[in-house]
């Protein structure tokens, strides 16, 4: 198998990630392992690697590697878990698209179809949930994934409010087509549209602790990816500025707090009931 010269930046947890380092030539790993003994494995390995606390998540691994080497950036990245093979994508899939010189989904899920009708979210022809290539999922746009218990929100309760936070008048969307998982296949100058301190003030939004798991703000950046590194909406000003984000950024607290106080209890059984219907979509 030929070695691409893409480098990868992995992100990975509890795994030795040798069967995703057999397609690169260069890489970094951004080990994330909880057990000892994996990152002992690394070493002994001689793998270049970086130990990074376990945000729960791989987004924030992306958006440092691109803040850490900003003016050092390769040319073409691939943004993959060590895991990734077998979980969002097939050997198969991965093997035709590994060395692509352009902007590239990897996800793969024939069977999702299936899938959801197993977790009773509706038939084929009325599925808000679905692929529309071989790569790319669609989803509607309702945030459902905000009402779990396991995924708490402090900033953000919707995807709307996150990307006109970020974005000046950014288009809302009715549907979000993404790659569940966040790994792609992405070039230089889409990670260069963005500041390192609009890297460093996303991470923050989607870091603040695993209470039990991970921020519900990061699902919201997984299905916001493909409009980070495609679109070309301009950028609030407190994204670019670490001090006036931070200071902006509190302000969504008592906001937040205060919403979750009065929505009213059917729109909270609404949400909770389509959230368990699509339990296990995402990471």
């Amino acid at each position: 198998m030929k070695r691409t010269d893409t480098f990868f930046v992995i992100h990975n947890f509890n795994t030795v990630p040798e069967e995703i380092l057999a397609y690169c030539k260069d890489y970094i790993i951004y080990d994330a392992s909880t057990e000892q003994k994996i990152t002992e494995e690394l070493r002994k390995r001689g793998y270049r690697y970086v130990h990074v606390e376990n945000t729960g998540h791989n987004i924030t691994t992306y958006f440092r590697y691109f803040a850490d080497y900003y003016e050092e950036l390769p040319e073409y990245m691939c943004l993959c878990k060590g895991n990734m093979l077998g979980r969002h994508c097939s050997k198969e899939y991965f093997g035709r698209v590994y060395d692509n010189k352009y902007f590239t989904y990897l996800y793969e899920d024939k069977n999702i179809a299936e899938k959801l009708r197993q977790q009773g979210i509706g038939q084929e022809g009325d599925m808000m949930e679905r692929l529309i290539s071989e790569s790319h999922f669609l989803e509607e746009n309702t945030s459902w994934y905000v009402e779990s218990p396991n995924h708490p929100h402090r900033y953000f309760d919707e995807y709307n409010s996150l990307l006109s936070f970020v974005y000046k008048k950014p288009v809302l969307p009715k549907y979000n087509v993404f790659a569940p998982g966040a790994c792609y296949i992405v070039n230089r100058s889409q990670v260069r549209k963005h500041s390192p301190e609009f890297y460093r003030n996303m991470n923050k939004i989607m870091s603040y602790g695993m209470n039990p798991s991970f921020p519900s703000e990061a699902h919201q950046v997984e299905r916001m990816l493909p409009v980070i590194f495609c679109e070309t909406y301009e950028e609030n000003e407190w994204m670019n500025d670490e001090a006036a984000f931070g200071q902006k950024i509190e302000e969504r607290i008592p906001l937040i707090q205060f919403q979750d106080s009065i929505r009213g209890k059917r729109m909270k059984k609404l949400r909770r009931l389509e959230y368990r219907l699509r339990k296990g979509i995402g990471f």
